[in-house]
C-alpha cells in the first residue's frame, strides 16, 4: 500500500464509517487475492505486426485482405460508415449497436492499388490498404481524413495461436492480445469526444484513459477518468469531419497530440493518436462528412437517443439529506410561494431504509405514495436514485430474490464476488445477461409503486469502496456477455450500459404507454438508446463551472445529447455569485438539475439571497419559455442525432477560431449562449460564427464572423438569436407561438418546430417555416404552404 492508497483509506473510513471502512479493506483483498489467482501472468510475449499482403477475397460492401500475420475485414455500410476488423473481428456481437449491422453498400467495390495494396471504392468514402496494412480513409476526392498504421500485437507465446500464421487458431477478435494502434490525421485537426471528459471540450495533447471510474470525490478539470469513457473521437479539420469508434470495451489508453503546420514551408507535422487497448478485438468504424451528417449516422448506427417526457425538460431540484416528506413538501412549497417553476424532485440514497436499494425509510417517509400523489397533481414529479448494489443480508427480498435467480456476478470458482457501497457488503446483479436485466427491470415496479415518475442510476461504474487498488470489482469477476462468457476487464465500461438497458426495458413494459425518464452516471457507446447522463460529483468552484460545460458538449459529440451538471456543484457551498452562474448556465441545458452533497449546503435559490433569487427566476422564466424549442430540439436528436448543445463550430466546422471556442455553445441551430465562467465577468467577447446575430435581451445586432464584446451583467448571461430563426416559445396563454428573428437585408431565414404530443410513443409531426423580407416587413410561411397555426412575434427589427 503506497502513500496515496493510504490517504484514500483515511477518505473511505471518513466516509463509510470505521464498520465500513473495515469491510472495505477486507473486500480489497479478496479482489487482489481473487485477481492474482485467477488471471494469467503476462508472462512471455512476441510482438506481432501484419507483414505483407498475400491476397485478397471480394464481399459484400469491400472484403477481407491477407497478410502474412493478420487479415483485414474492411466493410461500406450502405450509410457510407466503414468498418474495418483485424484478426477476424467481426462487427457483432456489439453493445454499441442499434440492432442488426447495417447492410453493405452493394456499389462499394473492392479492387487493387497500383503500389501492391488495395482500395475500397464508394461513393461517399474511399479506403486505401497498403501493403503493409496501413489504411486511410480518404474522401471521394482524395483527402485524407485519417491515415491508421499497421497495427501491433502483444500475443502470449505459450497461448493459442502463438506459432500459427494469418488467424490460424486465434479466437476470433484476437481478444487475448494487447494492442496498439498508432494514427494520423491532419495538421490542423481538433480532437473532441472520448465521453465524458472534464476537460475541454477540445481534448489538447495528453493521455487519457479508457476506464469508467468514480473519481473518488469531487472532481475539477485534470482528473481523468470519469465515470462515463468511450472510446469515440470526433476529428474536425479543414478537410471535413470525421468520427472514429474503437469497438472494444477493455481497458486502454488514447495518447493526443495535435499538429503543427508549416506556414506554408512544406514542414507540417500531422496530428497524431495513439490507442492502447489491454485486450479485446482491434475492431473500429469511421463515419465522415459534416458534423450534422457524421452524428446522423453514428445515430444510425448506435440507436435513436431516448426522448425524455416534456416535464423531464424543467427545473429539478435534488439533495442528498432530504430530511424526510415533511422537508420536500417546504421546499416544493418554497418554489410555489416564490413564483419559481419546479418540474421534480429528486431523493437521494437517504429515503433508502439504510441504504438499501428498492426500499423506503419509513420513519422519514410514512407514506411515499401519497406525497408523490399530492407533488403530482401540483405538477412536479418524484425521480428517485437507483444503485445497482444489493446488500448481501439474509431476508433482504432484492437479495434473496436475485440469489434464487442466480442475479450476481461470481468469481472464477463460482461465489458471489462481494465488494462494499453505502449499504455495506453487498452483490453485483450481472446485466450482461438477458434475463438478469428483466428480472432486474420488474423490480422498477416498486419504485413505479411508491410513486416516482423517474430514475437516476448512480454507483453504476461499478462502485465498491477500496482503500487501496480499483474501487470497483476484481478483474476477474465472471460475467455472462451474453451467452459469450468473460470477466470484468471486457464488462467493466459496459456495466452502466448494460444497467441502463435492464431498467429502461423493465419500465417499458411496466408502464409501456409512458416513455421512461432514466439518467445515469456511467455508460458506454450507444447510452443514448435508454437515456441521459449527469456529471457525477463535480467540484464547487469556477473550474468545476467550466468542466459542467465541457462534459455536456463532449457527450453530445459522443451521440448522447441528454445531460447536465450538478447545479452549484457537489462538494462544497458556492458564493452567491458562482451559484447563479451556474444556475444561469443549467438554464439552457438540457437536464436543468441542482445538487449537492450532504455537507454542501441548500440548494434552493432563495437561500443565496434577495438578489440571487430576483436573478435566478428570470432564468428559471426564459426556461419555461423556450420549453416548446427544448421540446423540438429533443424529437429532432431523436430524429437526426444532432445535439441540443452544440459546439459552437457545429455548422462551420471550416472556421478555425471557432474549432478553438470552447466558452459558448449553440443551443439548436438559433440560440448561441455565452455563459460567464469565472468570477467578477460582467462584459465578455464572444466568437460569432457567420451571419447577423441579435442580443436577446437588447435587440443589437451583431454581424459575424468575429469578435464581439457583449454585456454580461449578473442579471443575465449573453444569449443571442440567429437572424431569420423561428423559435417555438410559450406565449402568455400558456400555448406555443413562434418568436421569429428579423433576417438581414437580403437574406432569408427558417427554423423547425416538432410539437409533442404528450409522454407517450407518438410519431411527431416535423413543421418547416420560412422568413424572409417583403414590402418591408418580415413574412412568415409554411414551407408547406398551408396556414401558420400559431400566433408569431418578430424581433430584431429594432437592431437591424
Amino acid at each position: 500500500m503506497d502513500g496515496r492508497d493510504l490517504v484514500r483509506s483515511v477518505r473511505v473510513v471518513r466516509a463509510v464509517g470505521p464498520v465500513q471502512g473495515l469491510r472495505s479493506v477486507r473486500a480489497a483483498w479478496r479482489a487482489r487475492r481473487a485477481d492474482a489467482r485467477a488471471l494469467p501472468r503476462r508472462g512471455a510475449e512476441r510482438a506481432r505486426v501484419p507483414g505483407p499482403a498475400r491476397g485478397a477475397e471480394p464481399q459484400p460492401g469491400g472484403g477481407v485482405i491477407h497478410f502474412a500475420r493478420s487479415s483485414l475485414r474492411v466493410r461500406v455500410a450502405s450509410g457510407g460508415a466503414v468498418f474495418c476488423g483485424w484478426d477476424g473481428a467481426a462487427p457483432e456481437p456489439s453493445y454499441a449497436l442499434a440492432g442488426a449491422c447495417p447492410e453493405p453498400d452493394a456499389r462499394a467495390v473492392l479492387e487493387p492499388d497500383t503500389e501492391g495494396g488495395w482500395r475500397v471504392v464508394s461513393e461517399r468514402v474511399l479506403v486505401v490498404v497498403s501493403r503493409h496494412g496501413a489504411v486511410e480513409v480518404r474522401t471521394p476526392g482524395g483527402a485524407v481524413l485519417r491515415r491508421e498504421l499497421p497495427p501491433r500485437w502483444w500475443d502470449r507465446t505459450d497461448g493459442p495461436g502463438a506459432e500459427a500464421g494469418g488467424d490460424a487458431g486465434r479466437p476470433e477478435g484476437g481478444g487475448g492480445s494487447r494492442w496498439v494502434q498508432r494514427s494520423e490525421v491532419a495538421a490542423d485537426a481538433r480532437f473532441f469526444g472520448l465521453g465524458g471528459r472534464a476537460h475541454g471540450p477540445r481534448l489538447r495533447d495528453g493521455a487519457y484513459r479508457l476506464w469508467n471510474t468514480d473519481p473518488g470525490g469531487a472532481f475539477v478539470p485534470g482528473d481523468d477518468p470519469l465515470s462515463l469513457t468511450m472510446p469515440v473521437q470526433l476529428v474536425v479539420a479543414d478537410a471535413g469531419t470525421h468520427l472514429v469508434f474503437h469497438d472494444n470495451s477493455w481497458d486502454g489508453r488514447v495518447l493526443l497530440r495535435e499538429g503543427t503546420e508549416g506556414a506554408g514551408s512544406g514542414h507540417d507535422r500531422p496530428g497524431a493518436c495513439e490507442l492502447r487497448m489491454d485486450g479485446g478485438p482491434l475492431r473500429y468504424w469511421v463515419l465522415a462528412g459534416t458534423p450534422a451528417r457524421v452524428l446522423q449516422v453514428w445515430t444510425a448506427l448506435t440507436g435513436a437517443p431516448a426522448l425524455p417526457p416534456q416535464w423531464a425538460l424543467g427545473h429539478q431540484h435534488a439533495r442528498w439529506g432530504f430530511g424526510g416528506q415533511e422537508e420536500v413538501r417546504r421546499v416544493v412549497s418554497g418554489y410555489q410561494e416564490r413564483g419559481l417553476p419546479l418540474s421534480a424532485v429528486h431523493l437521494d440514497i437517504d429515503h433508502y431504509d439504510r441504504h438499501r436499494v428498492f426500499t423506503v425509510d419509513r420513519e422519514r417517509y410514512p407514506d411515499l405514495p401519497g406525497l408523490a400523489r399530492e407533488l403530482r397533481a401540483e405538477g412536479v414529479r418524484l425521480v428517485s436514485i437507483v444503485d445497482p448494489a444489493v446488500q448481501a443480508a439474509p431476508g433482504d427480498p432484492v437479495y434473496e430474490g436475485g440469489a434464487a435467480a442466480d442475479a450476481f456476478v461470481r468469481d472464477d470458482r463460482g461465489r458471489e464476488v462481494r465488494g462494499v457501497v453505502w449499504a455495506g457488503e453487498s452483490v453485483y446483479p450481472d446485466f450482461t445477461e438477458a434475463r438478469v436485466r428483466k428480472w432486474w427491470g420488474g423490480l422498477y415496479g416498486e419504485r413505479l409503486a411508491q410513486g416516482f415518475s423517474g430514475f437516476w442510476h448512480d454507483m453504476n461504474e461499478p462502485v465498491s469502496f477500496a482503500p487501496f487498488g480499483a474501487q470497483t470489482l476484481p478483474r476477474s469477476a465472471r460475467h455472462a456477455l451474453e451467452g459469450r462468457g468473460g470477466d470484468h476487464r471486457e464488462a467493466h465500461n459496459v456495466y452502466g450500459l448494460a444497467m441502463a438497458r435492464a431498467g429502461f426495458e423493465g419500465l417499458c413494459e411496466l408502464r409501456p404507454g409512458e416513455r421512461p425518464f432514466l439518467f445515469s452516471r456511467s455508460g458506454w457507446a450507444g447510452m443514448q438508446r435508454y437515456g441521459g447522463t449527469w456529471s457525477g460529483d463535480v467540484a464547487t468552484g469556477w473550474p468545476g463551472l467550466r468542466a459542467s460545460l465541457s462534459l455536456v458538449l463532449g457527450l453530445g459529440l459522443c451521440g448522447v445529447p441528454y445531460g447536465g451538471p450538478d447545479v452549484g456543484g457537489f462538494s462544497a457551498v458556492p458564493s452567491g455569485e458562482l451559484y447563479l452562474r451556474w444556475f444561469q448556465l443549467g438554464a439552457y441545458l438540457p437536464l436543468f438539475r441542482t445538487h449537492s452533497a450532504l455537507w454542501a449546503g441548500r440548494r434552493e435559490p432563495w437561500e443565496f439571497g434577495a438578489e440571487v433569487l430576483e436573478h435566478a427566476r428570470a432564468a428559471l422564466r426564459e426556461r419555461q419559455r423556450l420549453l416548446p424549442y427544448f421540446g423540438t430540439l429533443g424529437q429532432l436528436a431523436r430524429l437526426t442525432g444532432a445535439p441540443y448543445v452544440r459546439p459552437v463550430w457545429w455548422s462551420a466546422p471550416r472556421d478555425r477560431a471557432l474549432r478553438d471556442c470552447e466558452d459558448a455553445f449553440l443551443l439548436g441551430d438559433a440560440l448561441l449562449v455565452a455563459p460567464a465562467l469565472a468570477a467578477g465577468v460582467t462584459r465578455r467577447p464572444v466568437r460569432l460564427p457567420r451571419g447577423r446575430w441579435y442580443d436577446t435581451a437588447t435587440g443589437r445586432a451583431y454581424d459575424g464572423p468575429g469578435q464581439v464584446w457583449v454585456e454580461a451583467p449578473l442579471s443575465r448571461i449573453p444569449v443571442l438569436a440567429r437572424a431569420g430563426a423561428v423559435l417555438p416559445v410559450a406565449g402568455e396563454d400558456g400555448g406555443t407561438e413562434l418568436e421569429v428573428w428579423a433576417p438581414a437585408a437580403g437574406r432569408g431565414g427558417s427554423g423547425l418546430v416538432v410539437p409533442d404530443a404528450g409522454d407517450g410513443w407518438q410519431r411527431p409531426t416535423v413543421e418547416r417555416f420560412t422568413t424572409r423580407w417583403a414590402d418591408g416587413r418580415v413574412v412568415v410561411e409554411r414551407r408547406d404552404g398551408s396556414a401558420l397555426g400559431y400566433p408569431v412575434r418578430v424581433r430584431g427589427l429594432e437592431g437591424g
